[in-house]
């Protein structure tokens, strides 16, 4: 094998994908997201309606085990739903394939026609492929089905209601030991930057560029939280 052969491989083995990512970084940054965002921004229009502390924390602890919940709740219903549709279509695919060999070998060839490779070649890859594991060979190519995109429900739950759990935590830990002066302002701010440092980090465990996650997460932080502010502003002075 020539030098550049050789170093192309290495160059090809040392690359770095993300998409085995997909399923937790996306119910991870959920949870978290939202158990800043929703938490803050309600802790924060409570408190510019002058409530007491006493009641500011309760706010904070109910907000945080009820979206705890909720967020593991939603996420595992959820991915349940698409778990349940995976396995009946690889179901229909099972059937498909006792049911009618010949004809299942021609659609995965036909595929593989589609994406370039020649008719000669794309049978003998289809032929290759199904003796060696037919559902898996339709359940990747036919159906875009794989390991690494199948629907976990329970890492998916898990992963959304512990993430919640350590985003909105700063803020209630803040709300019971602040002094009441400034709360609103202390709270909000650190959870905006907690936002962006969240936002850089996810972005960077994706693949994608880190100040564009920081910022994306940041403004949308600040819009939910300057209009639960307003809310609370309105019915503390009307009350």
């Amino acid at each position: 094998m020539s030098h550049y052969s050789e170093a192309h491989i290495d160059d090809h083995l040392a690359h770095k994908h993300y998409s085995h990512r997909m399923g937790w970084l996306r119910a991870a940054v959920l949870g978290a997201n939202d158990g800043i965002i929703s938490v803050v921004s309600l802790l924060v229009g409570v408190i510019a309606a002058g409530a007491a502390r006493e009641d500011i924390l309760v706010v904070a602890v109910a907000a945080l085990v009820a979206g705890a919940l909720s967020m593991a709740a939603g996420e595992y219903v959820s991915v349940s739903s698409q778990s349940d549709t995976e396995k009946a279509d690889l179901e229909l695919e099972r059937r498909a394939l006792e049911d009618d060999w010949h004809n299942e070998l021609s659609e995965l060839a036909a595929i593989y026609q589609q994406r370039g490779v020649s008719p000669e070649t794309a049978q003998k890859v289809a032929e290759d492929l199904m003796a060696h594991d037919a559902l898996g060979a339709h359940a990747r190519d036919e159906l875009g089905l794989s390991e690494v995109h199948s629907a976990k429900p329970l890492q998916a739950a898990f992963a959304s209601a512990a993430s919640f759990v350590a985003g909105a935590g700063l803020p209630v830990v803040l709300v019971a030991f602040l002094p009441m002066q400034n709360l609103g302002w202390i709270v909000a701010g650190s959870s905006l930057i907690l936002l962006a440092i969240l936002g850089a980090l996810a972005a960077k465990t994706g693949g994608s560029p880190m100040m564009t996650g920081a910022i994306r997460m940041f403004v949308w932080g600040s819009i939910a939280m300057a209009m639960t502010t307003f809310v609370g502003l309105a019915f503390g002075v009307s009350g």
